[in-house]
Formats: structure tokens, C-alpha cells, sequence
């Protein structure tokens, strides 16, 4: 293996530029583009900081938001690093960025490019998903326009493979300056960048460049392409390909049901955020787009989270159902059944995109880590651990998809009884919880609430498959675990707690309306929501846990997790509290990045977002959150929304 590149922050230890100023933009500030396969985020630079190829699980080729020697890609004026203004083209994940320089302006309109389905001749070898009318094309179109004026147009393009470990080595490809292709023959996965563009390219060291002045009317384009698969090789036929990939946009939002309501832009900025979070071969679910972005600045608590969790599938399914978008729904369903079939004992909590099992952690010590948090982490040990929730998550999915179709499939009952049996028979056993806690095993209260999950559902599934005995066996474990649940994990003033015999609050612990475990008017559900919302908040936005209460096995504090504060929302809903459930979204909503995204958590003094980003469980939790109050408002007249199944 080849030695880690010398130059890297991790050495230096500067993490500042000359002024003081931290040399990384906010997680914030970042933009998301996705081709459902691969996925980049881009500073507001212009400078493409993190991307893998050529998946969204692979070892990144752009690494400069772990650490500014570890790669990047710009394309902007000269000399000018702040913006005018950025967005999103309304319903894509296209991204325009609009630049004022001191002689002129220029916009800049970056995409990862969708196109018709091109394995025509033969089956694609990594596609198990049905195929759709489009696929991704391996290629970051990126286009330029000069609207007034005269500007300095620079291109840098700086690789660096394997995490920020190996040089690429440039190569002209053809008889001119418009192509060059980079390699790097150590490499351990087998990826070759070709960059095409109307620019005159320069090839230095392990650096593309080129320059040019551009005056009004004047347009260049820049592809960087990774497959065989032909990219754009004019200016006329990259503005083909960017027409092409906004009309897959479109038609992919369009068979979505969105309320007509002010905050349904969020509902629709999140649903094409998890649509970008899936993989579209297989139908997998990220929980984010990237590794290690600290849950604590400069901290320890840093996480691979490239990977498909089964905690996360009943919630998708129920935010993707709740917003007409059933055709992803299905598909991360056939995921789910397929990486978990087999012995329900043996189902891990999270597994690759592709369906693997062996996700190894490991640190990479070269890299200086987000503004110095170090580990930097790749893989996730937390895929070894045990955690009792995943038979719930599993039997709520069927169930919402079953609830979907007012069937239950002759195929998968086999399934639904392994995991309906796995669950009653280890319920009582302590685990790892809902938060993947790296200290002892512990019988944790949400744990036995979604074994719980596993025996109701399977009761409903059963009785709707015309099971009367499997469904009356399994509803009376459902009710021995219900007392049991309501013997031990209450507190004397009636308030469920984080694990049996303690005092100590979890957030977890707001699904209990949400999952039907009880009634929403009970006492006990109405104590334990007030009870979170009063004293597990700083500043009003809700923690896991308190650190200081629980032996997690590690160090340092966490911000708040902003799943956790819109699932407080969607809470207070279900307990009558409609009022202070909407002021609490409109405050999470203003905490929204510029383009709309949101990381894994909230510093609620600064709104400054923490950990890895964009997170699909907070789009999740937006999601059901925004349609709880939308619901509630329209009993009462105001609104009229009925898309997506509800929860029994």
C-alpha cells in the first residue's frame, strides 16, 4: 500500500486560514447532488469537497471536507470565493450558483446527470430493482455562462484516490486540449476519471486546470465522467444532458402528493434528498451521504453512516408512504426482505448498499478530520452489535406495506414468522439499543417497546391473512410484553424511562403515541412527552440523552438531535398539543440550511448543524412531522391533505 500523501492538515495541524477563520465552510453550506448511484457535495466555492466513486459507499476521489490536501474540484471565477446566490433548480437536485465578480457575473449550473436507460444489449450486472425509463450517466456535468460583463473563468480539478492516500496521474486523451483522463495504478478499487470540456485543459502535477476569459454570452461546460458511457463532448449537447436530467427531476416529483400548504417546499426538498440518498441498483437507503463530520466539533464522536440501517425502515417507509411516493417505498422494502431473509437471529442492524454484511471499521490517521475532529472513521462497528429493535422495524415495514395493499403476500409470511418467533424469544435479553450504545448491553425500554412492535404487527398481519391461531398467540406475548414494558420502564411519577430500574429520559421513548403502543390520552404517554419536551432540551430542541446519565462508551458532549426535536413535534401532536407542536416546527424549519438540508443535529445556541450530512432520518422525521400537523389542522377544517397510509 502506498504511503499517505505528506501534505494533509492532519500533519499541519492548521485548520484556520490567516484570518482566524476556520478553513472549512459549515456543514451547512454545503450543496447535495445525487445520481440515485453516486453523490457530491459542493462549498459554496463552487468546489466539489466530497465525493466517492463509484458508489456512494466507495473510497472517496474528492476529499477536502476531512481534510483540504485530500482533493476537490472548482469551477468559478477567479479570485472571488463567495456567491451572489445559490439554489436548487426548483424540483431537482440541480444546483445554480450565480457569481459577481468585480467585471462581470456568471452562472454556474452543476449536475450529476440522469439520462434514458442504457443497458440495452445486455442486463445490467448490479441493478435488482426493476427497471425504470432513466439511469445514471457516471458524470458530473458542470456548465458556465457569462450574463454580463467580462470575468476570469479558473477550473481546478485535484483528485487525490483512496481517501486522500494516492496522486492521480493525468494523461491527455486525444489529439487536443479538450480531454484528459486520470488514473492512479495503486489504486484499490478501479475507478478512471475522464474530464471532457470546450476549455483548453493544462495538466500539472496531479492537477487539471484551465483558464479563460469569458465575456457576455459566452458559455463553456466541464464533464467528469467514470464509466464507459459516453459524456458530453459539446456545448450543445451538455445543454442537451442538463434538459434531460431536469425532465427526470420532474417527472420523478410530479407523482408525489404534496399539500398545498406553506411549508410544503420542505416536504418536497426532502423527498428529493432521500430520493438522492437511495441506491438505485439495489433500492437501499442511506442513512447520509457522508463519514466522520463531527456529532461534537473537534470531537471523537464520528461515524461511517454510508450504510443502510434496519432501524431506519419502517420510518422510511412510512415518510415515503405518507407523501404518495410508493414506487421507493417498494423498493427498499425488496431490499429489506432480501438482505434479511434467512435466520431472523442472524439479522444485523445495518448492512451495505449492495447487501454486504462485513462493513469493518477502521480509522484513517492521515486525514486531519472536519476542522481537527479526529478519528476519521470508514466502516461501522456497530454492525456486529445486537440491537432488539430490528424485528420490530421489519414487522412495522410489512405491515405498512401490507396496510398498502390490504394483503399479505403468500411469500413472505415464512419471513414474518421468523422474525415474529426471534422476537418473543429474546425480548427479555438486555442489547444495544436504538443508539447503538458502545458501553455494556442494557435492557433498554424502546428495545422491549419494539419487540412489542414485532408481536402487534404480526398479530395484525396474521388476522390479515386469515391466521386466527398465529394471531392470537402472538397478540397474548404482545400483551405479556405490554406489562411488562408498563411494570418496569416507568418511573414512580408515571414517566417511561430510558432503561429498566433507572430515572434516566430517552427520546426514543416520544414513538410510544407514534407506534400505538398506548393510547395518546393515557397519562403515562402524556407525562413522558412532557417530561422529554421539559427536561431532555437545551434551548427547547431535544437530546438523545444526557451523556452525563449514560455509559454510551464515549467521551465528550453531543448536540441535539434534530430527529429527536421533530419527533417531539409530531408527539405533542398525537397528545393534543397542536399549538405548541406547530411554533416547535416553525422553529426547526428556520434551522433548515440555506438549500433546505439538515445534518444529524443541532447546536441550538449557534443553529450551527452538526454530524453527517444531509441525514435521512431528520428528512424522515421532517416529513412525518410536517403531515402530523397538517392532519390535525385538517380535522379542524383548515386544510385538506390524504395522501399515504396512516398508522393504525
Amino acid at each position: 500500500m502506498a504511503e499517505p500523501l505528506p501534505r494533509t492538515l492532519a500533519a499541519s495541524g492548521d485548520m484556520h486560514d490567516g484570518s482566524g477563520r476556520s478553513a472549512y465552510p459549515p456543514i451547512a453550506d454545503y450543496a447535495f447532488l445525487s445520481d440515485c448511484e453516486s453523490n457530491c457535495l459542493i462549498a459554496p466555492s463552487s468546489a466539489v469537497e466530497w465525493m466517492c466513486l463509484p458508489r456512494h459507499d466507495s473510497p472517496s476521489v474528492f476529499g477536502a471536507i476531512l481534510d483540504r490536501a485530500a482533493g476537490s474540484f472548482r469551477l468559478g471565477p477567479y479570485g472571488v470565493q463567495v456567491p451572489a446566490a445559490r439554489r436548487y433548480l426548483p424540483g431537482s437536485l440541480m444546483l445554480e450558483t450565480t457569481w459577481k465578480s468585480p467585471t462581470g457575473w456568471l452562472i454556474v449550473r452543476d449536475a450529476l446527470l440522469m439520462g434514458p436507460w442504457h443497458n440495452v444489449s445486455e442486463r445490467s450486472r448490479a441493478h435488482r430493482r426493476t427497471p425504470t425509463d432513466y439511469d445514471a450517466e457516471h458524470c458530473l456535468l458542470r456548465t458556465v455562462r457569462c450574463v454580463s460583463g467580462a470575468v476570469d473563468l479558473s477550473m481546478v480539478c485535484e483528485p487525490v484516490f483512496g481517501y486522500g492516500r494516492r496522486e492521480a496521474t493525468w494523461r491527455y486523451d486525444g489529439a487536443g486540449y479538450g480531454e484528459a483522463i486520470a488514473t492512479c495504478p495503486d489504486v484499490d478499487h478501479d475507478v478512471t476519471l475522464t474530464l471532457t470540456t470546450d476549455l483548453r485543459l493544462g495538466l500539472e502535477g496531479r492537477t487539471a486546470q484551465a483558464r479563460t476569459r469569458m465575456v457576455q454570452g459566452d458559455t463553456a461546460f466541464v464533464a467528469l465522467s467514470w464509466s464507459a458511457l459516453s459524456p458530453p463532448r459539446t456545448g450543445s449537447e451538455a445543454l442537451e444532458r442538463m434538459r434531460r436530467t431536469a425532465e427526470y427531476w420532474r417527472q420523478w416529483i410530479s407523482v408525489g402528493a404534496y399539500p398545498d400548504h406553506r411549508w410544503s417546499p420542505y416536504l418536497v426538498r426532502s423527498a428529493l434528498t432521500l430520493k438522492g440518498l437511495t441506491f438505485g441498483p439495489t433500492g437501499a437507503l442511506l442513512a447520509a451521504a457522508t463519514t466522520s463530520l463531527p456529532e461534537t466539533p473537534a470531537g471523537e464522536r464520528n461515524w461511517d453512516y454510508r450504510y443502510s440501517w434496519v432501524r431506519d425502515s419502517t420510518f422510511a417507509l412510512w415518510g415515503l408512504y405518507l407523501i404518495g411516493l410508493d414506487r421507493e417505498a417498494n423498493d427498499f422494502f425488496s431490499f429489506l426482505t432480501e438482505i434479511c431473509d434467512g435466520d431472523a437471529q442472524d439479522i444485523q442492524i445495518m448492512y451495505g448498499i449492495g447487501g454486504e454484511r462485513e462493513l469493518t471499521e477502521r480509522t484513517l490517521d492521515h486525514l486531519a478530520g472536519y476542522e481537527g475532529a479526529r478519528p476519521v472513521r470508514v466502516g461501522n462497528a456497530a454492525y456486529r452489535q445486537g440491537q432488539h429493535d430490528v424485528w420490530g422495524a421489519i414487522l412495522d415495514s410489512i405491515y405498512l406495506h401490507a396496510r398498502s395493499r390490504d394483503q399479505v403476500t403468500e411469500s413472505l409470511l415464512p419471513f414474518l414468522k421468523r422474525q415474529v418467533e426471534t422476537a418473543s424469544k429474546h425480548w427479555r435479553e438486555p442489547d444495544q439499543g436504538i443508539w447503538e450504545s458502545r458501553g455494556e448491553p442494557q435492557h433498554f425500554t424502546s428495545s422491549k417497546l419494539m419487540c412489542w412492535v414485532a408481536m402487534d404487527r404480526g398479530a395484525k398481519l396474521a388476522r390479515l391473512h386469515d391466521e386466527p391461531g398465529f394471531a392470537e398467540d402472538w397478540q397474548a406475548v404482545a400483551d405479556e410484553m405490554r406489562k411488562d414494558i408498563c411494570s418496569n420502564g416507568v418511573d414512580d411519577r408515571g414517566v417511561f424511562v430510558q432503561r429498566y430500574g433507572a430515572t434516566t429520559l430517552e427520546a426514543s421513548l416520544l414513538l410510544l403515541p407514534l407506534l400505538r403502543f398506548l393510547p395518546a390520552d393515557d397519562p403515562r404517554v402524556r407525562a413522558t412527552v412532557r417530561a422529554i419536551a421539559d427536561e431532555l432540551t437545551e434551548d427547547g430542541l431535544v437530546l438523545r440523552y444526557r451523556v452525563s446519565e449514560t455509559d454510551d462508551g464515549m467521551h465528550g458532549d453531543e448536540g441535539t438531535f434534530t430527529i429527536c426535536s421533530f419527533w417531539l413535534v409530531s408527539a405533542l401532536v398525537e397528545i393534543g398539543e397542536l399549538t405548541e407542536a406547530r411554533a416547535l416546527c416553525e422553529r426547526l424549519l428556520s434551522y433548515a440550511s440555506p438549500l433546505g438540508l439538515y445534518a444529524e443535529e443541532i447546536d441550538p445556541l449557534s443553529g450551527r448543524h452538526l454530524g453527517n450530512f444531509p441525514q435521512a432520518f431528520t428528512h424522515l422525521a421532517l416529513i412525518n412531522a410536517i403531515t402530523h400537523i397538517i392532519r390535525a389542522e385538517d380535522s379542524a377544517g383548515t386544510n385538506t391533505f390524504a395522501a399515504g397510509p396512516q398508522r393504525p
